[in-house]
């Protein structure tokens, strides 16, 4: 290596180093300021809610103020019974989407790769999803109890329909010239989709997994609401019940973080696995 040549590479590793030190810190700011203006908004809005229930004079047993709901919020968490429920709705949601995530991708592999399957089997999924899983509640509930089983069947059934046409839509979006490049070089089908078409449609796939993590929650509160022993849902059913709207806010609230929580989980799994497509997420 020539002597110019040494000298143009260390100066690009220094120019690298340098912008790295420019963007690193540039980068936590801008997360410091999206979390501070989160933060800020939250506060301004339950102010505002404080104040017009108050101006207004509005029951709380119409639209409870912040305050009581924060209040109710605290002494739900103090109960036992309480964490219970948490639980038992994430075993549901948790034990539901790994169900359904399992279904729709290896579902959406097999009418991806056959024209035949996807031609028989696709519009008997599209019928099943567009009947409101409110429908299907009672019957799984007649067939399979008021346990873990009937509610789990309801989120997986839920959760599935994301996966399946994110699959279908990134295995069908894969480079033609990568394909025909393994055509040429006698790949086998399982080496093509191995090696090529999975990993370029795993975008696609942690999409549908974004939304699905979010409809099993869904999914899991129609369960409970129809018929269930324990969980969130039915924590809100005994608190609308009671004309304790205070405690239904605050069972709204938890199935909020919940539902924030189990969808940043899936996309700072998708940053690790997906690191090499370029995306940027929040």
């Amino acid at each position: 290596m020539t002597e110019g040549a040494s000298e143009r590479l260390n100066y690009e590793a220094a120019a690298e180093a340098e912008a790295a030190t420019v963007i690193a810190p540039a980068a936590r700011r801008s997360k410091y300021q999206a979390v501070s203006i989160t933060l800020v908004s939250l506060v301004v809005f339950f102010g505002a809610w404080e104040g017009f229930i108050r101006a207004a004079g509005i029951p709380s047993y119409l639209v409870p103020p912040p305050s009581a709901v924060l209040v109710a919020l605290e002494q739900n968490m103090t109960s036992l019974l309480y964490w219970q429920a948490i639980g038992a709705t994430l075993g549901e949601v948790l034990l539901g989407f790994i169900i359904g995530s399992v279904l729709g991708i290896g579902l959406g592999v097999v009418l991806a790769l056959s024209t035949m399957m996807n031609r028989i089997i696709y519009p008997y999924v599209v019928a099943l999803q567009t009947v409101p899983k409110i429908a299907i509640a009672p019957l799984m509930i007649v067939w399979f109890g008021f346990g873990l089983q009937s509610k789990v069947l309801i989120v997986a059934l839920t959760a599935t329909f994301p996966l399946l046409v994110n699959t279908i839509a990134g295995l069908r979006a894969t480079d033609a010239d990568r394909l025909d490049l393994l055509k040429g070089l006698c790949a086998s089908r399982a080496q093509t989709l191995r090696y090529v078409q999975f990993p370029s449609a795993l975008p696609y796939v942690f999409a549908g997994l974004n939304t699905a993590i979010v409809l099993a929650v869904i999914g899991a509160i129609v369960g409970e609401f129809v018929g269930a022993k324990q969980g969130l849902g039915v924590q809100i059913l005994q608190a609308n019940f009671n004309l304790d709207l205070a405690s239904v806010f605050s069972s709204l609230i938890v199935l909020g973080v919940i539902g924030v929580i189990l969808n940043a989980s899936v996309r700072a799994f998708e940053r690790r696995i997906c690191f090499w497509s370029g995306r940027r997420q929040g």
